[in-house]
């Protein structure tokens, strides 16, 4: 399948929908709202939700399906975003640039652009427990909500973040580097993938292997992401490029060298579409967005 077309398609419905679940800027928190309007729509590649809603294809025909998981989708994208607005925090990665745009603390303070955050954390649990804005039953609506919670929390998304930092200007295994990609970058990615699953009553067999599928994807897209932090421009990342090596973060490249690295993530990738061997046609888009994480320039 062309995965150009299919991402700006998919793309397209995410942020109708984010314009149409978001809060509307208005008093008496409207400088509030517009801080997190400004990194909510800064023009993210929305991978997240789109593998959310891939996912759910994957496993079911129903062309309602994807409407029913819109809220799901945007919830991630929130989460994905606040996870964003606080690593670029002076406290944390001191970032001034994301996504080609100046990152939320530089225009509304370091308050403004962490309450922004918080801000899109919570609303995205508002998004997942409404009961207005979704068919899905109350039962999956927990199930994903207690996935997407691991996925991003102290077990997940933030304790990867924890163990990043930490661990700046130090010398650890591999071990520990593979705990941090598996947890900071690809704990919301499988989370993504197993909300869509569970959402379109995926059977225990196949959210096992799409556990795996996105696990490899996670694994990855994080190591592309290094590679790309010691090799493009920060023209092209839209960010600050050669940022790792100047936080003593330890990276892939760090440990392995270019060429391995690469090998590496291409292999993560075949392992991710062996995963899928069992799954029919439905599933040529994360086979597709597989290929896509490996061979991205941003």
């Amino acid at each position: 399948m062309e995965i150009k077309s299919y991402l700006k398609s998919k793309r397209q419905i995410v942020e109708k929908a984010l314009q149409k679940y978001m809060l509307p800027a208005s008093e008496p928190f409207k400088e509030h709202i517009e801080a997190m309007h400004y990194s909510l729509f800064a023009g993210g590649k929305r991978i997240r939700p789109i593998l959310c809603l891939a996912a759910a294809a994957s496993v079911n025909n129903d062309p309602e399906i994807e409407s029913t998981l819109l809220p799901v989708a945007c919830a991630l994208e929130c989460i994905h975003t606040y996870s964003l607005i606080h690593d670029d925090l002076p406290s944390m990665d001191n970032d001034d640039l994301r996504r080609g745009k100046a990152t939320s603390h530089t225009l509304f303070g370091e308050a403004g652009a962490l309450l922004a955050g918080d801000s899109l954390l919570t609303w995205a649990f508002d998004l997942l427990s409404q009961t207005g804005n979704t068919s899905l039953p109350p039962e999956k609506r927990v199930a994903i909500i207690n996935v997407i919670a691991r996925a991003a929390g102290p077990m997940g998304m933030v304790g990867g973040q924890t163990m990043d930092i930490a661990n700046e200007n130090r010398e650890f295994p591999i071990e520990i580097l593979q705990t941090i990609h598996r947890n900071k970058t690809g704990a919301l990615i499988t989370g993504s993938i197993q909300a869509g699953a569970i959402g379109a009553g995926a059977s225990t067999n196949k959210i096992e292997k799409l556990v795996i599928y996105g696990n490899k994807i996670g694994l990855s897209f994080q190591i592309v992401d290094d590679l790309l932090n010691a090799t493009a421009t920060t023209q092209q990342l839209g960010k600050a490029a050669g940022s790792d090596t100047t936080r003593g973060k330890a990276t892939y490249p760090a440990f392995f060298g270019i060429e391995e690295t690469r090998r590496q993530a291409l292999q993560a990738v075949e392992d991710a579409k062996s995963a899928l061997t069992d799954f029919d046609y439905k599933a040529d888009p994360l086979r597709a967005l597989a290929d896509y994480i490996y061979t991205r320039s941003n």
